[in-house]
């Protein structure tokens, strides 16, 4: 497994817990209200549900990259077009401010939202597929536990990330008054590495035409 596959997994992985989504805003709304303690017992939660999904999306593009770079280009397409439309809808998404989540149990909390997230698994699939397509010839069965422990490792640094920034008090004022902002500027963020998946997609398709 060369460097750059690893690299590249363990940026998809960071970048997946870092996206906005149901889990993003319940973690920064608990740590808004309760601290950090809270919001780390969440996100270990969260983690179980992160593996879950992010082995059954290695399953998936292995088998597709296994039968052919055709079909591998195709799925890259459809992620690409996937990452844009979820960039499109959280920039032009309305309001800014979290939903509250429950104190009491934040562990179960966090496994609740890891296992029954459901974009879940398209998201894991379209972030993996985008940043991993240079690296098809690499993607194999053998280096799956490589690639899972790759992107666990992305997972742990964006976890430490995001609950060292939500237990930050200017953060916490902020994401209260202003959460619209971030997820219209990770909206951006998707609306780029869509756009990636297509030229990787493209570029792949013509060379074979």
């Amino acid at each position: 497994m060369s460097t750059g596959l690893f690299a590249m997994t363990a940026l998809a992985g960071a970048l997946y817990v870092l996206s906005p989504g149901p889990a993003f805003l319940a973690l920064f709304s608990l740590a808004a209200t309760h601290g950090r303690p809270a919001g780390a017992r969440f996100v270990s939660g969260h983690l179980v549900g992160d593996l879950f999904w992010t082995a059954l999306a290695f399953a998936a593009i292995i088998g597709v990259n296994q039968l052919g770079p055709l079909l591998f280009d195709l799925l890259g397409l459809f992620c690409g077009l996937y990452l844009l439309w979820l960039g499109a809808k959280a920039l032009f998404s309305r309001g800014g401010t979290a939903t509250p989540v429950g104190s009491a149990r934040p562990l179960a909390t966090g496994v609740l939202f890891g296992l029954t997230n459901p974009k879940a698994y398209p998201v894991s699939v379209a972030m993996f597929t985008a940043l991993t397509a240079r690296y098809a010839s690499g993607l194999s069965w053998d280096a799956a536990p490589m690639l899972l422990a790759a992107a666990l490792a992305g997972f742990v640094a964006a976890d430490i990330l995001l609950v060292w920034m939500a237990g930050l008090a200017p953060v916490r004022r902020f994401f209260l008054r202003h959460g619209g902002i971030v997820t219209r500027c990770v909206g951006v963020m998707f609306i780029a590495f869509g756009a990636k998946s297509l030229y990787d997609a493209g570029r792949g398709l013509a060379a074979r035409s």
